[in-house]
């Protein structure tokens, strides 16, 4: 019944409330939106059959709205396209709740449309009802509570809401949180409603394909924020300089943060979510580096600090960041964001890489100031000394060099590991990861959200607990287009507590923070119907992987004894310190 402007947009409607939103669902489609998430409900059943009849909305269905709001972050994260998402009222709102968390620390731009009742049936113990009304409180860009349809209320009203609103979320990215109440009727009945006359006014809208209200759709990210620099430019880069790589989501932006810092001659200290994390010019295994005091002693010899990109998953980095007394500190992100937790910060520039670096005066190509390569070499042999036998570290060093499309990891001990192991390659390799509030929830949705727009294999590194936690996205996998393989590290619990100063007395670490479950996962592959493999060896993982390569949705587990990696950390770290000391 609802058509898309292909066809011009359809006069009869099931009931009122789908013509409100079959209207929202079609100017979403003009502001660039492609996907919309659905769980089933029935007080959304107006805004479902809008999306699945429009020709132009691609749809995606999972039952569990928890899951269904991180794989629209994936989704979202991998097209650079806002994604709508429907629920239906009630708690199901609310399981929405750590994706938009996530996507407003991230600026990803969800657009989360839920179905209310009205506000008659608020207060009064009716079913299925609680407080909408702003329901993820600080953590959008935009909230609006809709009135319930009426043919009183000019469809403009709606059409220009949603543009106001897009618009918003353009200059502040992140959630848009839309609260759409409906009266009953809410499904098809005998008669139809011909709702010609109450769309009339909207005149030519009714057949083009241009949104109803004609805002300025400029290229917000690169707007006047950056000062002239030609001033200061060149006296900052004569000086001992560092440049840290962070969150960096396109390739090839990133690779002219390389060439920036070969003309600078200045070292590149590059976090895995930059995608120059295995580039041959990074110094890729800095942050074990920083247990040799020699690398730390000639990496003080820097003055100043050019940052691209926030949220670094190095703690020995950032804190050498934090305790450097830096002579000026400048951090070029496109989030308008503070993002500067030790507040090192003396010039924040709003700015993609690629915009910053093309506005910058050129100056000559400059001869390296330091001797980290070289010193950096030594803590990489440890690394493949340490990475040899079978464990979570040889594991994550072995599957950096083999990972082929893109790489999601999870947060906790993965995302740690994966930011210190591995070696350089040649091949590029695209890295996620969901480090806005550095969450375990939700990872496996994410990972097959990002894989519904990559044509590569996706694979996800993803610890126990984590994987506990979505469980019910396995379900998901299933509809992978594209390889899928999800490797899930199993050692029985949290066993990142063994690095952190929590209390150990008597059974407060067992019971109270690492929780072991003693539960393997080859069951929930069968019950989802995916492959499974569990190899003993680095042979083997080699093996299972690259036959996971070649199928559809494979996933391995790599067993290990829960005290094993805290302990091979703690030795590679006294290894890489010993040798420093007695050189």
């Amino acid at each position: 019944m609802t058509a898309s402007v292909l066809s011009g947009f359809a006069q009869v409607h099931a009931t009122f409330n789908h013509v409100w939103s079959a209207l929202m669902l079609e100017e979403l489609y003009r502001l660039g939106v492609r996907d919309v998430v659905l769980a089933p409900g029935s007080r959304s059943s107006p805004l479902t059959m809008a999306a699945s009849e429009h020709v132009g909305l691609c749809c995606h269905c999972h039952f569990d709205e928890r899951g269904l709001g991180f794989m629209a972050l994936g989704i979202a994260r991998g097209s650079h396209r806002p994604v709508v998402v429907i629920t239906t009222s009630g708690t199901a709102v609310a399981n929405l709740y750590p994706a938009v968390v996530e996507a407003n620390l991230l600026g990803v731009p969800l657009i989360v449309l839920s179905a209310d009742r009205p506000i008659e049936l608020l207060d009064n113990g009716s079913n299925q009802a609680i407080d909408q009304r702003d329901i993820f409180s600080r953590h959008t860009t935009v909230h609006h509570d809709l009135p319930a349809p009426d043919a009183e209320i000019k469809a403009a009203f709606l059409l220009s809401t949603i543009d106001q609103a897009v618009d918003q979320q353009r200059r502040t990215p992140g959630p848009i949180h839309i609260n759409c109440r409906y009266r009953e009727p809410l499904y098809p009945g005998e008669c139809l409603v011909d709702a010609s006359d109450y769309l009339a006014p909207l005149g030519r809208w009714l057949t083009n394909s241009t949104p109803w209200s004609d805002w300025s759709w400029g290229d917000i990210q690169t707007r006047a924020t950056i000062p002239a620099l030609s001033d200061v430019w060149e006296a900052f880069a004569q000086q001992r300089g560092i440049i840290i790589a962070g969150s960096i989501h396109d390739p090839q932006q990133a690779q002219q943060v390389v060439a920036l810092a070969k003309q600078l001659g200045w070292p590149l200290l590059a976090d895995v979510q930059s995608q120059l994390r295995f580039d041959p010019y990074n110094l890729i295994h800095f942050d074990l580096a920083l247990h040799d005091e020699h690398f730390s002693a000639e990496l003080t010899k820097a003055e100043v600090l050019l940052q691209f990109g926030s949220r670094l998953i190095s703690k020995r980095l950032t804190q050498f960041i934090a305790q450097q007394p830096w002579q000026d500190v400048w951090l070029v992100e496109p989030l308008p964001q503070r993002l500067d937790p030790d507040y090192c910060v003396k010039r924040r520039l709003i700015s993609s890489p690629a915009d910053f670096i093309a506005g910058l005066p050129k100056i000559p190509e400059q001869a390296p100031w330091h001797q980290l390569g070289s010193l950096q070499r030594r803590t990489s042999q440890f690394v493949e000394e340490q990475c040899a036998a079978f464990s979570e570290l040889g594991v994550c060093h072995q599957l950096a060099q083999r990972v082929e499309g893109q790489l999601f990891i999870g947060n906790s001990l993965p995302a740690r590991l994966m930011n210190m192991l591995g070696a350089h390659r040649q091949m590029p390799l695209r890295v996620l990861a969901n480090r806005g509030a550095s969450g375990i929830d939700g990872l496996i949705a994410t990972a097959y959200g990002l894989s519904c727009t990559c044509s590569e294999p996706t694979t996800i590194v993803l610890g126990d607990t984590s994987a506990l936690h979505d469980l019910n996205s396995l379900a998901l996998l299933k509809q992978a287009a594209q390889p899928l393989v999800v490797v899930i590290l199993n050692n029985d619990g949290g066993s990142i507590f063994h690095m952190l100063p929590v209390p150990k007395e008597g059974e407060l670490l067992e019971r109270y923070y690492r929780q072991p479950h003693g539960l393997n996962f080859e069951y929930a592959a069968k019950m989802f119907g995916l492959g499974y493999s569990a190899p003993s060896s680095l042979e083997a993982f080699a093996a299972a992987y690259a036959q996971a390569l070649e199928s559809g949705v494979t996933l391995i587990e790599v067993n290990v004894p829960h005290q094993q990696v805290a302990d091979d950390l703690k030795a590679l770290g006294a290894a890489i310190r010993g040798a420093s000391r007695e050189l």
